[in-house]
């Protein structure tokens, strides 16, 4: 994992973990909105890392290398952590872990339950190659296999492709939808999820209230995974202000 750093250290903690297939720079817009409030920490994970081959561990891992740099960079304390998809998956897992203090956590369209055994496999492969299939193919073939994508997200995966490929994705696929959260801990628990994603996330959400009743669910109409992120910036920022400083 590396972690990249914005704004002073003695500013209020904000931790920003990246989804499966993309690094950290999909939160520069963001991070240009709250760099002069917070002091930011954007991670990237293992497997996504720019410039730099690398290979997806686990959740686990992921979660543990974080704990750490909390631990001997921030005193084992956050004040908010936004993890976005797979990076959502890897901030719940430090949540169960508990071994740091995590105040405002939001968990946007993250995977918290497993699929079906049977389905992972053909799923992680048809992952690997939808990613692939955006870095190589343009034009009708692009629109053809990635209509239900948008364009920034697509860039975004193109970038850490080469140093990562197939097998990241793969493993990361595997290993986020073969895990089961068990428990979660904080005191302020966000999730989010778009209306056109609601098939697969109003489920995770469900079963995270389940196992944490004050945790709160939101709901954004028309946004589809990630979009909220790179469609309204501002709108994130402005909740993320709001979540620390109500």
């Amino acid at each position: 994992m590396t972690f990249k750093t914005y704004g002073e250290i003695e500013r209020p903690s904000l931790l920003l973990l990246p989804g499966l297939g993309v690094s950290y720079e999909i939160f520069l817009p963001l991070i240009e909105r709250l760099e002069g409030r917070f002091h930011i920490v954007a991670a990237g994970v293992d497997g996504f890392l720019l410039g730099q081959e690398s290979r997806f561990t686990s959740v686990d891992d992921q979660a543990g290398q974080a704990i750490r740099y909390v631990r001997e960079n921030l005193g084992g304390h956050l004040d908010v952590a936004y993890g976005l998809s797979l990076g959502g998956k890897i901030l719940s897992r430090m949540m169960e872990r508990n071994e740091i203090v995590i105040d405002h956590a939001i968990l946007d369209a993250a995977p918290l339950l497993p699929l079906p055994k049977w389905s992972v496999d053909p799923l992680r492969y048809y992952q690997s190659a939808n990613v692939w299939t955006c870095y190589h193919w343009t034009g009708f073939w692009k629109w053809v296999f990635h209509s239900h994508y948008f364009d920034v997200l697509l860039e975004e995966c193109k970038k850490v492709w080469p140093y990562g490929k197939g097998k990241a994705v793969r493993d990361g696929y595997k290993d986020v939808y073969t895990n089961k959260l068990s428990a979660i801990y904080g005191a302020d628990i966000h999730y989010w999820y778009g209306t056109k994603e609601a098939f697969v996330a109003k489920p995770q959400a469900k079963y995270l209230v389940s196992l944490c009743p004050d945790a709160r669910v939101e709901v954004f109409p028309g946004m589809n995974h990630g979009q909220l992120l790179i469609d309204r910036p501002d709108e994130v920022a402005s909740r993320i202000e709001m979540y620390y400083n109500p």
